[in-house]
């Protein structure tokens, strides 16, 4: 293994998580290094205005961003552009592969945030970057003096509209409801109302797009009466929602049916090592304050990982004598004391055994590694080790000198 390639934490995305990621890991020592296959930022970079990041009265996207990828960087943090293929979580060094290079890190945080969902209508795949478009802030200066389709009616269609609308001609907004119901909010919604440039074409969908080189017109269906009217234009913008960027761990860990990452609070996944963070996560709120405490802690979370594998490594499975890990909690009376017992035989026997005590409350992982569990039926569990392997666990309930 290349000292060159093994890295502590790597981090995969640079949008606001994964730089936040970076901060703290790069000021903990820890060799780290993250992946972003386009600008750093992610779609924060993308945005214009920020208004509502708490200390910022006002401030745009690109300059945030970059505030928090010169902070990482500062740290020694190393930032490769390149877009991660594959990857291989099974074992204690995760393995991460790219198109031309391969790393390792003992520790990974997937911060791959989210892409514009597709859905498929005719002609959308095929006039991709002829006419058909997802972002607003990387195609709208094309529109000029162009017809311009949006479809979408929440808060990112309507006020990405609005933007398209200082370049193009028009923007015809493609809405499913009756009229004067959009999912944006209310402020949004009046602007748009009261904006020169923008229309709305109400109980409608997108039957196809049309167009060979580019897009020259779309065939809106009306979804009460399916009535099908052809309506030309230049370009088509799409904002219909986002989807997980999991592609690239596909297998690797477990995912809802909709493919989002399930974490603890700790942003712990359910492959030890492996941590998720910002708009990738199941999560209630996607925004750029709330992407920036997923990564403080992930990367915080990650520290305490890799020093707890070095620990067992080195008192464990290095141990020349048999281990006994005895699990204890503090949420119960009698549960330190039954692990005291043990350590107590143990003496007594000349200390055939190297004894540790474990909190479980502190150390989830290293239980849910042996399967242990420490509950009001089972207040402490005491298993034997032999080069980290389990051997069996010791009964507590009878006498513990004879199984000593």
């Amino acid at each position: 293994m290349s000292e060159e390639t093994l890295y502590d934490l790597i981090i995969i995305g640079g949008g606001p998580a994964g730089l936040s990621a970076g901060v703290y890991g790069g000021r903990a020592k820890l060799k780290t290094l993250i992946l972003e296959k386009g600008s750093l930022g992610g779609r924060a970079f993308t945005t214009r205005e920020i208004v509502n990041y708490p200390g910022y009265k006002e401030t745009t996207g690109p300059d945030l961003t970059g505030a928090m990828a010169e902070h990482a960087q500062s740290f020694g943090v190393e930032v490769k552009k390149e877009e991660v293929k594959s990857v291989d979580f099974t074992g204690d060094i995760k393995i991460i592969k790219t198109k031309k290079h391969e790393y390792q890190a003992k520790a990974v945080i997937l911060a791959t945030g989210t892409e514009a969902r597709v859905l498929g209508i005719p002609g959308e795949r095929e006039l991709a970057g002829m006419g058909v478009a997802y972002c607003a802030t990387c195609d709208a200066e094309f529109t000029e003096g162009q017809d311009v389709v949006v479809v979408g009616s929440g808060d990112q269609a309507i006020e990405e509209g609005m933007f398209i609308a200082k370049f193009a001609k028009s923007v015809t907004v493609i809405v499913l409801h009756d009229e004067g119901q959009l999912d944006c909010n209310k402020q949004a919604a009046e602007r748009a109302f009261n904006h020169p440039k923008m229309n709305f074409i109400w109980n409608s969908v997108l039957d196809s797009i049309e167009g060979e080189d580019e897009v020259t017109g779309v065939k809106i269906k009306n979804t009460k009466t399916g009535e099908i009217t052809d309506f030309p234009c230049g370009y088509v913008f799409f904002f219909v929602g986002m989807v997980p960027g999991t592609k690239c761990v596909n297998g690797q860990m477990e995912l809802d049916g909709r493919g989002w990452v399930h974490t603890n609070e700790m942003m712990e996944t359910d492959v030890p090592g492996v941590f998720a963070v910002g708009d990738v996560r199941a999560k209630y709120l996607r925004q750029v304050s709330t992407a920036i405490g997923d990564g403080a802690i992930a990367a915080t979370a990650a520290e305490r990982y890799i020093e707890e594998q070095a620990d067992f490594k080195a008192n464990v499975v290095e141990s020349e004598k048999p281990v006994l890990l005895a699990f204890w909690s503090p949420e119960f009376g009698d549960s330190l004391e039954k692990v005291g017992k043990v350590d107590a035989a143990n003496r007594e026997a000349g200390d055939k055994y190297k004894f540790i005590e474990v909190d479980i409350t502190r150390k989830k992982g290293l239980a849910k590694k042996y399967n242990v569990t420490v509950g009001a039926d089972k207040t402490a569990c005491v298993i034997e080790l032999n080069k980290g392997a389990l051997v069996r666990e010791i009964a507590l309930d009878q006498d513990v000198r004879g199984q000593l």
